[in-house]
């Protein structure tokens, strides 16, 4: 990136005909072929794949909106920076570059590298949670709390009261609650909780921020009762974005004085750089020499030696330039700003969605596009399904597919039931956009077609990644019918 180049404008342009489009703050210099395969094959490969988009071949995938993870475009510069990297097993230059990038932007001195974000997770679980921990966040994450139960730490989520509500004006919906965050300590006692942890922009519950000013909060909690304050930073470009819309304090602040403030309240910040930085990779980073020595013998022993931690140095390079990029309003906005758009426009033909618009993706309501589909036949699950039919369009459920069984075999039904878009940075275009807007309005008019799903092969952890499952009739069949009578030829 230039670095003597003035400052970008924000992403959103006010447009003579009075609306307001987001605009592309770069050009497209790569490109690669995307395949728009007919209905009918699109009905054969979602049954091919156990009606889990997580199953679905690219080949027959238009626009793969699954996820943000590892699928940013990355810059010019990121890429020209994988030709210097230094290969050595041990002390490599590539990692001290990174780790200078660390220090500016997150603040940390000591850093931990590992292969991708859930290996940071394994790491700090492994090495600060034990029988019986209890764990406070702002919600979890499905790898999170993964980690945390297998090591035997309970996981206790401390949501505002508002944070579930689907549709609402509320800025920070990721906010911890204090006061139940006080009655959690005081029912367990300090000493059973190893930290606190923060996710920036709530993944599960529509990418939505927390504030500077709560999470000041929830550290003057910490020092109190002197406990841990633990960050996933995995997507704090653009909760920092967030505090610069939306937190009075920040108005006039860069976005790379948000993001270090957000930083320095905490003790330890782990991310995944496959989301933070357009790159592959994660790490943990903190300025406590003795939070340092209890994770290091644990990289080494999981990830690879303490200066290449299982990535590749040329993904070490770009990480370096991708997390400096970060700090960038011009970059982190993109993505924000096409969601907010999408959002805006879902709003406006009544399709039901999370807001305000968060990070990461445009979140559908399952349960309010498909209220006759109860939660025991996994609404967002059959949403992604019908919506991959109607359109080619890859994205995740998130609800109770992602969710896990109680002791009993009985689902734990989510808190809420959403098909989420990603929208990776940099990579759709606004034609791309509004082709997803147009499919979701046809699919919303048809929506009484579609009906529920059900497990046949369900793994013990983690079942939304590898699950396959069959719908409840012929409703796939019946939609594809549809489709093919509304549109004729059209794919």
């Amino acid at each position: 990136m230039n670095k003597t180049a003035p400052e970008s404008s924000p992403a959103k342009v006010k447009f003579f005909s009075g609306e307001n489009i987001p605009l592309e703050l770069h050009k497209v210099r790569v490109v690669q072929k995307l395949n728009l395969v007919p209905v009918e094959r699109r009905l054969a490969a979602i049954a091919e794949a156990g009606f889990n988009t997580f199953q679905l071949g690219t080949s027959d995938v238009y626009l793969d909106m699954l996820t943000d993870s590892g699928t940013n475009a990355m810059s010019d510069a990121q890429t020209a920076s994988m030709m210097q990297a230094d290969d050595a097993y041990a002390g490599s230059q590539s990692f001290v570059r990174l780790q200078s990038a660390v220090e500016d932007v997150f603040g940390k001195k000591y850093l931990l590298p590992a292969h991708q974000g859930r290996a940071t997770e394994n790491v700090i679980s492994q090495a600060f949670v034990k029988p019986g921990s209890i764990i406070p966040m702002n919600y979890h994450f499905t790898t999170t709390l993964a980690h945390i139960t297998r090591n035997g730490g309970e996981v206790v989520e401390i949501l505002a009261d508002d944070a579930l509500q689907i549709q609402s004006t509320k800025p920070f919906k990721g906010n911890m609650d204090i006061g139940k965050l006080e009655a959690v300590i005081a029912k367990h006692g300090a000493a059973k909780i190893p930290f606190i942890r923060m996710e920036a922009s709530t993944n599960l519950i529509g990418g939505q921020p927390f504030s500077i000013a709560n999470l000041r909060e929830v550290r003057r909690v910490a020092d109190k009762h002197g406990i841990m304050l633990v960050l996933d930073a995995s997507l704090i470009g653009e909760n920092a974005y967030f505090v610069k819309q939306r937190e009075d304090e920040f108005k006039t602040a860069s976005v790379a004085t948000i993001l270090r403030e957000l930083c320095d309240l905490a003790d330890i910040v782990y991310f995944s750089a496959r989301k933070v930085s357009s790159s592959r990779g994660g790490g943990i980073c903190t300025n406590r020499k003795e939070l340092f020595d209890t994770m290091k013998s644990l990289i080494v022993l999981y990830e690879g030696f303490l200066t290449y931690g299982g990535i590749s140095v040329r993904e070490i390079e770009s990480m370096a330039v991708g997390l400096r990029e970060t700090t960038d309003e011009s970059v982190i906005s993109q993505s924000p700003s096409f969601i907010e758009y999408l959002v805006g426009r879902l709003q406006a033909l009544g399709i039901p969605v999370v807001t305000p618009a968060g990070g990461l993706g445009c979140h559908v309501d399952a349960r309010g596009f498909l209220p006759h589909i109860p939660q025991k036949d996994y609404p967002a699950g059959a949403l992604a399904s019908a919506f991959y039919l109607a359109s080619g369009v890859r994205g995740m459920e998130r609800g109770t597919v992602s969710s896990v069984r109680d002791a009993q075999g009985n689902d734990i039904l989510a808190d809420a039931e959403l098909l989420r878009l990603a929208f990776p940075r940099r990579v759709f275009t606004l034609s791309q956009t509004k082709y997803v807007e147009d499919r979701l309005h046809w699919l919303y008019q048809n929506r009484e077609l579609i009906g529920g799903i059900h497990f046949v092969e369900e793994p013990e952890v983690l079942r939304f990644f590898n699950g396959r499952l069959a719908a409840n009739s012929d409703w796939p069949q019946k939609l594809a019918a549809k489709f093919r009578a509304d549109f004729g030829d059209s794919l």
